[in-house]
Order: C-alpha cells, then sequence, then structure tokens
C-alpha cells in the first residue's frame, strides 16, 4: 500500500486552525493526527473534546486520534462522538489492553496501540493480529519538536517482521522528530504511516513539504 501522511496538529497555529485545517483539506494529507495529552501520562496537557469538536468542524480528512492520557477505556466513546476515526491508546497506560482494542472497534473506530520508546515490540505478540495500527514513538511523548531516536529503525523492523507473519496489514505509525531527513529511511524500515508537526508547519510551504513526504517511495534508491 502507499503510505499514508498525518500531519500533527500540535505543532498548528492555534491562533488559526481552522485556517490550517483548511490547508490539509486541500493538501495530499491523507489522516489530521490530533495528540490528545492529559498532563497525567505525559508532562504535558493538550487539547480534548472542544478543540476536537471545532477540528470536526472544518476537517475532510479521517481523524488520527494518539490518546497520551491515563485510563482511555473512559473516553473511547466520547473521543468517538467528538470525530475520531482512528483511536491509539498506549501500551503503557492499559490494563487491559485486549478489551481496550476490541472497544475501539466496536465503536467503529481503527485500533491503534502506541509503544514508548523503552518499550519492546514483542510485548505485542499476543495481540498483534487484533490491531489495525501499531504506533512507534521515536521521541518520548509529552513535547513536540524533539530529538529523533536513532533505535526506532530497529523497533520498525522488528515489528514489521511480526506483521508479516501474523498481520500482514497492520499499520505502523512513527511519531516524533519525522522529517524530510529520516522519511526514506523510516518507508524503507517497514512504517507507512508518518506523523509530521514542525516538518509541516514549520516549512515555507506546508502543502508542499506534504507533496514531497507523499511522494517518496521505499523503492527509491539511496547513496
Amino acid at each position: 500500500m502507499n503510505h499514508l501522511i498525518a500531519p500533527s496538529i500540535l505543532s498548528a497555529d492555534f491562533a488559526n486552525l481552522k485556517e490550517d485545517i483548511l490547508m490539509l483539506n486541500n493538501s495530499e494529507a491523507d489522516w489530521i493526527h490530533v495528540d490528545v495529552m492529559d498532563g497525567l501520562f505525559v508532562p504535558n496537557i493538550s487539547f480534548g473534546f472542544p478543540v476536537m469538536a471545532a477540528v470536526k468542524n472544518y476537517a475532510l480528512k479521517p481523524l488520527d486520534v494518539h490518546l497520551m492520557i491515563v485510563d482511555p477505556d473512559r473516553y473511547l466513546e466520547a473521543f468517538k462522538t467528538a470525530g475520531a476515526n482512528v483511536i491509539t491508546v498506549h501500551y503503557e497506560a492499559c490494563t487491559h489492553l485486549d478489551r481496550t482494542v476490541h472497544k475501539i472497534k466496536e465503536l467503529g473506530c481503527k485500533a491503534g496501540v502506541a509503544l514508548n520508546p523503552h518499550t519492546p515490540v514483542s510485548l505485542l505478540e499476543n495481540v498483534i493480529e487484533e490491531i489495525d495500527m501499531v504506533l512507534i514513538m521515536s521521541v518520548n511523548p509529552g513535547f513536540g519538536g524533539q530529538k529523533f531516536i536513532q533505535n526506532t529503525y530497529n523497533k520498525i523492523q522488528e515489528l514489521r517482521a511480526m506483521a508479516n507473519e501474523k498481520n500482514p496489514s497492520l499499520l505502523i505509525e512513527v511519531d516524533g522528530g519525522v522529517s524530510s531527513h529520516n522519511s526514506l529511511a523510516l518507508l524503507k524500515a517497514g512504517a507507512n504511516v508518518l506523523v509530521a508537526g514542525n516538518a509541516i508547519f514549520g516549512a515555507d510551504d506546508p502543502v508542499h513539504a506534504i507533496s514531497e513526504m507523499k511522494k517518496l517511495s521505499p523503492d527509491i534508491f539511496q547513496v
């Protein structure tokens, strides 16, 4: 499958969020990535249902909601109601992960599971067949603009090998420090959903930046 681009509105201009959403609508972006932080699971607070509802009013692309919160089961239905198409929870935040994954799917959303940088992909072996997507955190969650963690490539390769055996259609999303400098290498490692914040919203021409990231192919020869 062709890879997907999911710009993260955590890096958008919150004073002009409507304009940024309209820009994404008119770009080659596939999803709109929404990072929800509660100040407990991660040391930051981002936004919740009111902002989600505002984004949904204008978004023409699916909303890819990444819940960096404790006990996410409490809010799954509310985020679906607020417009989520994809809901990703953290492995580290779920006591009964299989139950949580099935609840997300019962709501009609794609179910994703995120792994922090220190969490091995092997822990997903017994649930990977039930998951639509795994999000590999390539920075420690909580803040934008962090330095990319190089071990991410190894984790993606390991996860792709596991998926090829147990769930070939698995989406592998990468979030954190994704840019024009590493996007191709991430695709070659086995990722197929790229979340980018500063690389897009910090560009002189965000629509062009998305287009350039979208046209990349793992088959491209790299010296």
